[in-house]
């Protein structure tokens, strides 16, 4: 919650300040430097962040935590916030793929290990047997935040193996997945469960807004095509194996047609563009291509070399 307030607190200045409410600005800007600060001073836990304290001052997702030692939203936030020390953050990100994500079991789960003797009280998470749904299941939001995050930290290869261990039909690609999963392997499910007898077995399916998250995740983030303020930005974070992609997108009654490849084996980086044969000027290093919207029956042509400058 101290990583989501932080977001928050940092989308909304700009809308203040367009609207000439410095003085909220400024609050705002002095509470998200001590709230940083008390996240960093306070949450780092050593390999990762903590997730919180119980009522008696116990931490919560700490390593001498028996049960939920490590819990992925806590990683993921700090970098989706853009709050978190950069090496702290990256650290904590790869703790996560260490503690929590399993290519044996196909998962990625919320935190590990599940709650099941401690008589602290979690909430109601500690409700759930172990490994079913937020008690250490895989709970699919929190799994694609940690996809955005990898992404932004410019990761493709983790970003892209593990949004491929997320779609749902990779649950259910032989007959044995299939039973083992359980649920339909063409809609996006909120939970998939991890211990035994059930390990592997979906839990809500037709989960609207796990399926929102991963739509931006693989489209905004992987694939990096956005719509914002006016204009048209891409700025893709793929698998480095990656030959290219193609995306066609309407907006505005524009058909923009984008086709990015990927010769150099990149995760990220534009080397060079083209919008309709014209080619673009060159954005400062790490900047994604910006085209300004357009309105009606139009199309517009885009071509994107993955690389650095000098390799073009």
């Amino acid at each position: 919650m101290g990583w989501f307030l932080d977001a928050s607190l940092a989308a909304f200045m700009p809308i203040a300040a367009a609207r000439g409410d410095m003085a909220r600005v400024a609050a705002w800007t002095a509470h998200a430097a001590a709230l940083r600060a008390a996240l960093d001073g306070e949450a780092w836990d050593g390999d990762w962040y903590r997730r919180g304290w119980f009522d008696d001052g116990a931490p919560l997702g700490s390593s001498t935590s028996d049960e939920c030692r490590i819990d992925s939203i806590a990683q993921s936030w700090a970098v989706i916030s853009g709050g978190g020390d950069p090496a702290r953050a990256r650290r904590a990100m790869a703790s996560a793929a260490r503690e929590l994500v399993s290519t044996e079991t196909g998962l990625a789960l919320l935190f590990a290990p599940p709650f099941d003797h401690t008589p602290l009280d979690p909430g109601y998470i500690k409700g759930y047997p172990p490994g079913i749904r937020e008690n250490g299941g895989q709970y699919t939001h929190a799994a694609l935040w940690s996809v955005i995050a990898w992404a932004m930290l410019g990761d493709g290869n983790q970003a892209g193996s593990l949004l491929a261990m997320l779609n749902p039909i990779n649950h259910s690609l032989t007959p044995s997945e299939l039973h083992r999963y359980k649920v339909e392997p063409y809609v996006v499910a909120a939970d998939i469960y991890s211990r035994p007898p059930n390990v592997g077995r979906g839990g809500w399916t037709w989960y609207t807004g796990a399926a929102g998250w991963m739509q931006r995740a693989g489209l905004e983030h992987l694939l990096g095509v956005r719509i914002r303020d006016g204009f048209l930005e891409i700025d893709p974070c793929i698998p480095d194996q990656w030959p290219g992609f193609a995306v066609t997108l309407q907006h505005l009654g524009c058909r923009y047609d984008i086709s990015v490849t990927n010769p150099h084996g990149v995760c990220r980086g534009i080397a060079a563009a083209e919008v309709d044969g014209v080619p673009c000027p060159q954005n400062p290093a790490g900047a994604p291509l910006r085209i300004p919207l357009q309105r009606g029956a139009v199309s517009c042509a885009i071509r994107i070399i993955l690389g650095s400058r000098q390799s073009q």
